[in-house]
């Protein structure tokens, strides 16, 4: 299929439909892990690196890649799906340097394509970046990294106009290991002149997925034990094939489902060394898991029990991953507390969870080990979670991607029936929900929006 026959769904599309789910069965079965939504459309973004022909491998087949697919379509890559899940993405000529308004404030992505079309053509105007309402996230280390290596930037209201005869490396220190600022510059850096060293830089397996994607495109890029990424920039790169990461928030998801349900889930995929920190917490929650011959199955083992949770970087406890735990949270034994130190309004989904009879309390103080970035900041980013807690259905409306997914477990956690709405956002980043859901047991139907 070629791009004249992939429909876009637009950027701020209507819901095609509601959920509604009927609570209360062990959700048992198995399903397979879909490429990882935070790592393949970045790749997707590397293919303008080149001018050969980039396939894919394991591309989920979810609202946020037909996105990143239409954008490139724009500055005239040529897209082919070669079956369900391998697209191949080809750009001999950069045809435009700029986005349409549609895509202004639709995601992160955009803002990722500075350094390839700088390579390509330059110069870029791209839109500032939106995505899920969960708290503000800035560019200023995208663009004062790219300043440092020569670009001539300009910021306005909306957007953000970039020139640069030519990239040269440069030492960039991140005040925070941000994972889109570290992105954003190893795209600039593999064929800036000269050496560029990143410090304090996101290594996530996204990260480090994005690095084997481009080392096989001739990128020489070495990741130091201490958040040193070093990029010795090359003159030109070639194409690739690439199979993407497995999707370990999606994998998270469907444990943390497994085990508040008392059921038993396999996710084939699914690999142990990028879940460490969840495995360890799910663990000490209640829950289990086995590596099996095709990935990892997840239940419960004992009685939940309270933890105390604080988000991180990567080794640390992911962000993405504090939904569904939270809720799974709601059935544990005693008083919990989750410190989220990653954004500062992620906590914004409870106000719906404590309607369906969840005692969630939030509070602007830092319970966490130590005291984060927004200690002392009018920010409520701390939660406490007592339990368990006896969850009833309700009409809910989901108000970001992850939150949504948090939302479903509720739901199937609950007694009675759950009508959820805004559904397109959890389908931004979650392959065939429905149809997963349903193959582990879930009493789940649709119903048009």
């Amino acid at each position: 299929m070629n791009m004249s026959s992939l429909l876009v769904q637009p950027p701020m599309a209507a819901d095609r439909h509601t959920y509604r789910i009927t609570g209360g069965v062990p959700l048992s079965g198995t399903i397979t892990a879909s490429g990882a939504k935070n790592s393949v459309t970045k790749q997707l973004v590397a293919g303008l690196l080149t001018d050969e022909p980039c396939e894919l491998h394991g591309v989920p087949r979810i609202v946020e890649v037909d996105l990143v697919l239409g954008m490139l379509a724009e500055l005239g890559t040529q897209v082919t799906w070669l079956d369900q899940h391998t697209v191949r993405v080809h750009t001999p000529e950069v045809s435009g340097t700029s986005l349409s308004a549609m895509y202004s404030g639709v995601n992160r992505i955009p803002i990722l394509m500075m350094g390839p079309l700088l390579h390509r053509r330059g110069e870029t105007v791209v839109p500032l970046p939106g995505g899920c309402t969960i708290g503000k996230r800035p560019v200023d280390f995208h663009l004062e990294g790219l300043r440092q290596m020569g670009a001539d930037v300009v910021e306005s209201p909306t957007s953000v106009k970039v020139h640069a005869e030519r990239l040269t490396g440069a030492h960039i220190d991140l005040p925070f290991p941000s994972v889109g600022a570290t992105e954003n510059l190893l795209l600039a850096a593999v064929l800036a002149h000269g050496t560029t060293v990143i410090r304090n830089a996101a290594v996530e397996p996204e990260i480090v997925d994005l690095v084997l994607m481009l080392q096989k495109m001739g990128a020489l890029i070495t990741i130091d034990t201490d958040r040193t990424i070093t990029i010795e920039g090359v003159s030109a790169l070639r194409g690739v094939e690439h199979h993407t990461i497995a999707d370990r928030i999606e994998i998270a998801s469907f444990a943390a489902a497994a085990v508040a349900t008392d059921g038993r889930i396999e996710v084939k995929g699914a690999r142990q060394e990028h879940l460490v920190t969840f495995l360890n917490t799910l663990r000490q929650i209640g829950g289990e898991f086995a590596e099996t011959s095709d990935g990892l199955e997840f239940w419960r083992a004992r009685p939940l029990t309270a933890i105390d949770i604080e988000t991180g970087v990567h080794p640390g406890f992911m962000t993405d991953w504090q939904q569904p735990v939270a809720v799974l949270l709601t059935q544990a034994d005693g008083t919990s507390v989750v410190h989220e130190t990653i954004y500062e309004d992620r906590f914004g989904y409870t106000e719906q969870l404590r309607r369906m009879g969840a005692a969630v309390e939030l509070t602007t103080r830092c319970l966490g080990a130590s005291g984060c970035r927004f200690h002392n900041r009018d920010f409520q980013h701390t939660a406490k979670i007592s339990g368990p807690s006896h969850l009833t259905g309700a009409d809910l409306e989901i108000p970001d991607l992850r939150a949504g997914f948090g939302y479903v477990l509720a739901a199937l956690v609950a007694d009675g029936t759950s009508t959820i709405s805004g559904t397109r956002f959890l389908e931004r980043g979650y392959e065939n929900p429905v149809e997963k859901l349903t193959a582990v047991g879930a009493r789940i139907s649709t119903q048009p929006a």
